[in-house]
């Protein structure tokens, strides 16, 4: 099993800051828009089987959804050598989508059924490959690969036994 900093690379502060910014959007998009009710996204990380670390991934009824996040040309060129998306039933997320500042990325870039995402200032657009709301269930451009996902769930739910907070999940669900 590859180790967790296998994909660490040094890139400049601001393209880190950036990065992050981008990442917390993205988490908002899977929340919001994709109406995900669990969201997992970086810097969390989780021994998975091909070593994947999404910038964001979120749930909806059974439907998994990745967000990989790229401030830089060079960053998203050098993500097509990872093994699992040379692939893609190695990666996660049953739709999958690039989210990037306007223009960096056009649609004739993206790997095959990829989606695209331009983020600038509050908003998200939907460039390419989004689903209308009922679509997120017919024609999945990809199977994640679930055991990857379910590391990456139960990693998550270790952490919450080992902070001594697994107990409430068996509260309910709290009322607004």
């Amino acid at each position: 099993m590859p180790s967790i900093e296998a994909h660490v690379h040094h890139v400049p502060i601001r393209e880190v800051q950036a990065h992050g910014d981008l990442v917390l959007r993205a988490e908002g998009w899977l929340r919001r828009s994709c109406g995900c009710g669990v969201v997992i996204r970086d810097p969390f990380r989780a021994l998975t089987q091909t070593g994947e670390q999404p910038d964001a991934i979120g749930w909806r009824d059974g439907v998994s959804i990745l967000v990989e996040c790229k401030v830089s040309r060079a960053d998203f060129l050098a993500d097509r050598n990872k093994p699992f998306r040379q692939e893609p039933s190695q990666g996660m997320g049953d739709w999958r989508f690039m989210m990037c500042p306007p223009g960096l990325i056009q649609v004739g870039d993206l790997p095959a059924g990829w989606g695209l995402l331009w983020a600038a200032g509050k908003t998200i657009r939907r460039v390419h490959g989004v689903p209308g709301n009922t679509g997120w269930w017919r024609d999945r451009p990809f199977a994640g690969c679930k055991a990857s996902e379910n590391a990456m769930l139960v990693s998550a739910l270790r952490r919450m036994i080992l902070r001594g907070h697994f107990e409430e999940i068996y509260d309910g669900i709290p009322s607004r």
